[in-house]
């Protein structure tokens, strides 16, 4: 899943660490998001969105792996 995080963190000047500690969880998790090989529970893309004042789908893009309108 593509996601717009690292955007968003270069934006606001905060490294991986800082927006790990501000939600909750490790710098590897964040690193892992970002990088396509984990996908955040909706708790988590909740508080992410909440942190960057946006929506989860302005951050997260569901499109991938759809097929005619179905996840």
């Amino acid at each position: 899943m593509h996601t717009k995080i690292q955007e968003l963190r270069k934006m606001k000047k905060i490294t991986q660490e800082e927006l790990a500690a501000a939600v909750g969880v490790s710098r590897q998790t964040i690193i892992s998001i970002e990088n396509g090989k984990y996908v955040a529970s909706l708790i988590l893309a909740y508080k992410i969105a909440r942190y960057f004042d946006s929506t989860i789908e302005e951050i997260f893009d569901f499109t991938e792996g759809e097929t005619n309108g179905k996840v």
